[in-house]
């Protein structure tokens, strides 16, 4: 079973959708007894930082976070889920779970929202992804592959190794992260059509070493 987080985040129906489409059984859920039992954990999420901690600290979700880390469990984050799991988030000043050392930065603009290279913020739409290493979840797709974003903040990790896939929105920012059995996406798989539904299929199958 695979346990998809609910902390009040929205975006939960269609990651479901998306993983029953794919012949896999999850359950929407917050109960931290749940999520211990679970196989794996989708970590999605849109919104603000701020609402988000203060939900996932009062549910206890951040400890459990944690503990599927260091239980070895496959763990997929998604948007605000990807931002969530660095130290801290320039959203709200907030102090996020602190799994991946770096901060969540915002996109620089002007009176306009455009940002100083005048694309406008936030980034939405579909956008490329560089791909900066071979990793399982990602098999298959290739560099020219699009993707669906939503977003106004991006991870800036403090080591490169955990930098997995760029992309380039007037900078160039991290937008697949991740190291042992986490990875999360700054796009939306279950947005994304196929490109976005291999990510999905592979990460439901995916045995971290």
């Amino acid at each position: 079973m695979i346990a998809i987080i609910d902390y009040n985040a929205g975006n939960l129906t269609s990651v479901a959708r998306a993983v029953n489409h794919l012949g896999f059984k999850c359950v929407i859920t917050n109960d931290t007894k749940e999520i211990s039992k679970a196989e794996r954990i989708i970590f999605p999420g849109v919104g603000a930082a701020g609402s988000a901690m203060e939900s996932i600290k009062r549910l206890g979700l951040d400890q459990a976070i944690r503990d599927a880390l260091l239980s070895g469990k496959p763990i997929l984050g998604i948007c605000l889920g990807t931002q969530i799991i660095m130290e801290y988030s320039e959203e709200n000043n907030t102090d996020c779970i602190g799994i991946i050392g770096g901060k969540v930065l915002s996109f620089r603009f002007d009176k306009n929202n455009n940002s100083e290279s005048g694309l406008k913020i936030p980034h939405m739409g579909w956008n490329s992804v560089l791909l900066q290493k071979k990793h399982f979840v990602l098999s298959g797709l290739k560099d020219n592959d699009e993707f669906y974003f939503v977003h106004g903040f991006y991870p800036a990790t403090n080591d490169d190794s955990h930098i997995i896939g760029t992309t380039t929105h007037g900078i160039s920012f991290a937008s697949i992260i991740g190291f042992e059995n986490i990875i999360a996406t700054q796009f939306h798989p279950e947005k994304s059509g196929r490109p976005g539904l291999a990510i999905l299929n592979n990460f439901c199958v995916w045995k971290p070493c």
